[in-house]
């Protein structure tokens, strides 16, 4: 393990034992067995070495991302998705807290790749004709609720200590979003919703369809419409 790294795990091992959920530089480079300048050197300052503690924390959290493997089932996937994201955050509670209710001016950049990894799966589910929302604001609106759920459970664990709160949000989130079979057929509108994102989602991802630009470009905004989205 390299200096540096042995510093961030220091820092954070510190972090999730803190009873104030801070730490001092000089604590940090007691446990990781280095002088202060070094630490310094490496990261400026305290505020920098959080934001290096954020980025690590990132890191680990997108690798399970970018490992899980699509199955057959993009709707499984996504409640999937949201399960791992949620045991992320109760297996390192103050490590959570500092990367999505962080105290610096910007979001780290690894948060737009998360929700991008999210947005891929909802492509998915609207190729697959499921998703009766538009892309983009189905993954703010699971992000949101994900992270929503998984800050009560870490900073409030007695007043939200049911755990099966998570799974009742994450189910209501997705009623809300996708369809099935049944209430497809039950309510035509969700469906035909659901089928115009599907035409939409299989469109974007064709290679060559034999359209004009002018008719491709006519096609997308009547989906657009269809699925009730502003042109």
């Amino acid at each position: 393990m390299d200096t540096r790294t042995r510093i961030l795990e220091a820092a954070e091992k510190l972090l999730e034992n803190s009873p104030d959920r801070d730490i001092a530089t000089r604590q940090v480079c007691e446990a990781a067995g280095v002088a202060q300048p070094v630490l310094y050197r490496l990261f400026g300052d305290k505020d920098g070495l959080l934001r290096a503690v954020v980025d690590h924390g990132f890191d680990r959290y997108l690798a399970t991302k970018r490992a899980a493997r699509p199955s057959a089932d993009p709707v499984e996937d996504l409640r999937t998705g949201w399960d791992t994201h949620v045991g992320f955050g109760l297996a390192h509670p103050a490590l959570y807290r500092l990367m999505f209710s962080p105290r610096f001016d910007t979001v780290p950049e690894a948060a737009a790749e998360a929700l991008g990894i999210l947005r891929a799966v909802l492509v998915r589910c609207a190729q697959a004709g499921v998703l009766a929302a538009d892309v983009d604001l189905a993954a703010q609106t699971i992000m949101s609720a994900n992270v929503g759920v998984t800050l009560s459970l870490v900073t409030q664990p007695k007043a939200y200590a049911n755990r099966a709160l998570s799974h009742t949000v994450r189910d209501a989130v997705h009623r809300a979003l996708l369809v099935d079979d049944v209430s497809a057929a039950a309510t035509p509108q969700p469906a035909l919703v659901a089928s115009a994102n599907q035409v939409a989602a299989l469109l974007d991802a064709a290679g060559d369809v034999p359209l004009t630009s002018a008719e491709a470009a006519l096609m997308r905004q009547w989906l657009t419409t269809l699925a009730g989205r502003d042109s």
